[in-house]
């Protein structure tokens, strides 16, 4: 993400808040020294919601045997949380404007880590879901508000380190997630994937009370509350209409009629927006031609590839007979991937330029993914770690481009705006995406036995990769570019 992709330019602090970097640094002190609680803050909250986002999927098929459903009947587990940050992420700028960034992080760790609790707790599926959508509630605050404190802390020079040692901890928790998952499923019970964020959850309150600033607005802007219902009810809908096409039989007059409603509620929400001085999402802003691309490309991309590693979990646990330990250690590869991927993106950003590296990269990763259909039981294990170390490298720096890309046009009075966009687009997408791959592995299934999960997912597969594939041509809207030698690309 781009080092102002939080970033917000407020005009002042409230008083009493902390002060600005310039103001804050002692002679001889850095502010990385001086906000070293506060970067350990921030670290914690990305490392708990990094391993959280990760460590389910190890776990579904065990999940799905004690709450008595199917394993992929379980993605309304996953995705309601997804949703819910999607929702959720435009309303984190405006509350930091009105209530203050203490607060609202301190909140934000207190409901994720009930959520959290309760998840551990719940008994059924439907329980499991609405302490989800808490989790989702609290950890829609979480990297939003850390980031923009981060940028109004950090001394700019200091800035790129700061984040990188923050992104670091994201990293560890997406390595880390999958084998605590296997493990902790394999050993103990699946519930401690979520306990053992209550005690995390306890420290971060206290380490927020003592290293948080506190910035905010003396008079925030209001708040386009009707913008934000129509969003979101209109989001529910989509989400509830791909539910709705998972029952048997398929209930086609309510999916029509709930698609209808979110198109309505769409088209009411441009209108909207057009006459309301601050929208929740400014669509004047897809007027940039990098900013649409950047955001259609990332859409589309991540409903091929967002739940691809959930069906390789059941692919390996179900179809194959692994072990949840060891189908969690096939995840490791992947994380390790995307990190390797971190160290060479701003030099094939130089080299190629956003258009050639985003419409080849694009194919690749299609075609890495259609590559898991020669996957079967006999495949050795090395085979499928390389394999997922290969699409991880290029999945990660698919994300970082199209992450990176949306700023590049952008003035930066926008940036906090585009941020939200982004966002809100990447989660939307990564729910729809779990949502259509578990529909079409269903699909695929046809209520048979275990054993045809192996079939199953090779078809899937190809046909998620048929969709990345298909992505390519937005990118193929953008203009020929060659950024300059030295060019600033960060995620």
């Amino acid at each position: 993400m781009s080092p102002h992709a939080a970033a917000d330019p407020h005009a002042a602090a409230s008083p009493g808040s902390s002060p600005t970097p310039v103001e804050a640094d002692s002679p001889g002190i850095s502010s990385r020294e001086r906000y070293r609680g506060l970067l350990w803050l921030v670290a914690a909250a990305f490392f708990m919601q990094a391993l959280d986002s990760t460590v389910v999927n190890t776990a579904v098929p065990a999940m799905a045997e004690a709450l008595r459903v199917t394993p992929l009947g379980m993605r309304t587990a996953l995705t309601s949380y997804v949703l819910t940050l999607a929702i959720l992420i435009p309303a984190s700028p405006w509350l930091c404007d009105r209530l203050g960034t203490r607060r609202v992080f301190g909140i934000a760790i207190v409901v994720f880590g009930l959520g959290s609790l309760l998840c551990g707790l719940a008994q059924t599926l439907p329980q499991l879901v609405a302490a989800r959508v808490l989790q989702g509630v609290g950890g829609a605050s979480l990297m939003p508000v850390g980031r923009y404190v981060l940028v109004r802390s950090i001394d700019k020079r200091e800035f790129v380190r700061a984040m990188s040692t923050v992104a670091t901890f994201g990293l560890l928790g997406s390595v880390l997630g999958p084998l605590l998952g296997g493990a902790l499923v394999q050993f103990t019970s699946w519930r401690l994937i979520f306990l053992i964020n209550v005690p995390v959850a306890i420290a971060g309150v206290w380490m927020n009370k003592r290293d948080m600033p506190d910035y905010r607005l003396d008079h925030a802007n209001r708040f386009d509350l009707p913008g934000f219902l129509l969003f979101a009810v209109a989001s529910a809908l989509l989400l509830t209409a791909s539910e709705l096409a998972g029952s048997k039989p398929v209930p086609w007059e309510r999916i029509g009629l709930c698609g209808m409603v979110a198109l309505l509620l769409g088209v009411v929400y441009v209108w909207h927006s057009r006459r309301t001085e601050h929208p929740v999402a400014d669509l004047a802003l897809l007027r940039v031609r990098s900013v649409w691309v950047a955001l259609a490309g990332g859409l589309f991309t991540r409903l091929g590839i967002s739940g691809m590693f959930l069906l390789l979990m059941l692919f390996l646990q179900i179809g194959c007979g692994w072990s949840p330990l060891m189908a969690g250690l096939m995840m490791v590869p992947q994380a390790l991937g995307s990190i390797t991927a971190k160290w060479v993106i701003h030099r094939a950003l130089v080299h190629f330029g956003y258009r050639r590296l985003l419409l080849g990269n694009t194919v690749i990763v299609a075609v890495l993914l259609a590559a898991f259909a020669l996957l079967g039981p006999t495949t050795p294990f090395w085979a499928i770690a390389s394999l997922t170390f290969c699409y991880g490298a290029f999945a990660g720096l698919q994300y970082t481009a199209m992450n990176t890309l949306i700023y590049n046009d952008v003035d930066i009075r926008h940036a906090s705006m585009v941020s939200s966009m982004a966002s809100t687009v990447q989660y939307l997408a990564m729910s729809f995406g779990i949502a259509l791959s578990t529909l079409l592995m269903a699909a695929m299934l046809q209520g048979h036995a275990h054993e045809d999960y192996v079939v199953a997912f090779r078809w899937t597969v190809l046909l998620l990769a048929a969709i990345t594939a298909a992505a390519s041509r937005v990118f193929g809207r953008l203009r020929h570019d060659r950024p300059l030698p030295g060019a600033a690309i960060t995620d």
